[in-house]
């Protein structure tokens, strides 16, 4: 952890001494890539696996109520804050079936289609990404500070990581909830961090903002934009965040061992990518200069380039270690390589783009399980392991399961670096959640 001492911890948090968790089994990740837009293909998913742990515990079940961590960058870091952020009754804000809808009315005025973009055609867009960002980002920033309001990093109903990039400094910088618990100035505004790691270079502009300890007066700038650049797929952040936070022998993970795959359970959200497109060439690429790299054929082969290259690199990397360990049953990768034309960009907000990429999200369900083939970096189906509406209901018995075995017959959370248990009543009856310090 980033603890710098007694003066940075936050404000209002009780310091306990933690108690190993004795009863913990595995430890369940979340993992949503970035993709802008195509945040509708992981939301029909999420949705899917929601509705299928309210079967097993009723309506007001949640997908923080199950995962330890939850990491999301760019739009993932978006639907992430979405799903952890407490509403005035310290439940997740939204439910996972709401999370496309958002995306439905708020996209198009996130990401306004230009009319004289698609009269002028190559030129306009050409000037716009040499003249600025092609977005001015207001209305992201307004929606996502009014969603959020004050809501800080610290306050997460379950740990979450999101990652962004610091444009000053040249590094990565993650943000999670285990070291804004314990530095204020690691514990921004909730949207100050969303709108950060969305900022996607030549889409929507850098954000800067600052964090101040008021006890000593001293501050800290973040100067940003999209966490893509980094880890557009954060699924391996987080497991080695973890890992991190078992060394240091925090009590939610401790005694678990660092990157015991069969401890951990994984499900990892793509967006989609256009592999079987194959729209570039080695030979067209030799002759581009830097307006080509920004823009071509209606692409950003710069951006395309490195964000796919950091998805798919994650996979393979993750996918070797749960083989090589034996827990590949306990690491599900669900990503569509098949997307073409409109569906394979992060800004087409046309209505019959954003209904298709609600096809595709729901027709990636009823799709079989499949693992990248580490030649040619696709796709291919797992002989008799059924689908992936299949694959997801096996774990979402066994995150009800976890759920059950800590002793408690109604949802919980674990949370900050002591041992908290988060109980709740029948939610049907409305009963709000009570706090037992163990």
């Amino acid at each position: 952890m980033a603890s710098t001492g007694m003066d940075n911890v936050v404000a209002n948090e009780s310091v306990i001494t933690p108690s190993p968790r004795k009863s913990c089994k595995m430890l369940t990740v979340l993992s949503i890539d970035g993709g802008g837009v195509r945040g509708i293909i992981p939301g029909t998913i999420l949705a899917f696996i929601e509705s299928k742990l309210q079967e097993h515990d009723g309506e007001d079940a949640r997908i923080a109520d199950y995962f330890d961590l939850i990491a999301g960058t760019s739009t993932g870091g978006l639907v992430t804050a979405m799903l952890t952020a407490p509403n005035k009754d310290n439940r997740p804000l939204y439910a996972a079936k709401d999370i496309v809808d958002f995306y439905l009315e708020h996209t198009p005025k996130i990401f306004p289609q230009n009319a004289n973009a698609w009269i002028f055609g190559t030129i306009t867009r050409v000037f716009g990404a040499i003249a600025g960002p092609k977005y001015n980002g207001k209305y992201l920033r307004s929606k996502v500070q009014e969603i959020l309001g004050e809501t800080r990093l610290n306050q997460t109903l379950t740990n979450v990581l999101i990652p962004a990039f610091d444009i000053k400094l040249l590094q990565p910088h993650m943000f999670t909830t285990h070291e804004a618990r314990v530095d204020v100035l690691r514990n921004p505004l909730l949207s100050d961090v969303c709108i950060s790691t969305s900022a996607a270079p030549t889409y929507l502009p850098a954000h800067y903002f600052e964090t101040k300890n008021n006890s000593d007066g001293k501050s800290r700038r973040f100067d940003l934009i999209d966490g893509g650049v980094a880890a557009n797929n954060p699924t391996h952040l987080a497991m080695t965040h973890i890992s991190k936070e078992i060394k240091l022998k925090n009590p939610e993970f401790y005694p678990i061992k660092p990157m015991d795959c069969s401890k951990f359970l994984v499900i990892s959200l793509g967006t989609g990518t256009p592999k079987l497109e194959e729209k570039f060439t080695a030979t067209a690429a030799a002759k581009w200069g830097v307006i080509q790299w920004l823009y071509y054929s209606g692409s950003n082969p710069l951006i395309d380039s490195f964000t796919h290259a950091s998805s798919d690199i994650v996979d393979i990397v993750t996918s070797i270690i749960f083989q090589s360990l034996d827990g590949d049953k306990n690491y599900l990768r669900i990503q569509d390589d098949t997307l073409t034309g409109d569906a394979s960009s992060v800004d087409v907000t046309t209505k019959e783009n954003l209904r298709n990429l609600v096809r595709i999200g729901n027709d990636l369900l009823k799709k079989p399980v499949s693992r990248v083939n580490l030649e040619t970096g696709k796709q291919e189906e797992c002989e008799g392991e059924g689908s992936n509406e299949e694959e997801l209901s096996r774990f979402a018995k066994k995150l009800c399961f976890l759920i059950e075995s800590i002793g408690s017959q109604y949802p919980f959370r674990r949370q900050g670096d002591y041992h908290h248990v988060l109980l709740y009543g029948h939610h049907a009856k409305g009963v709000r959640p009570f706090v037992v310090l163990l």
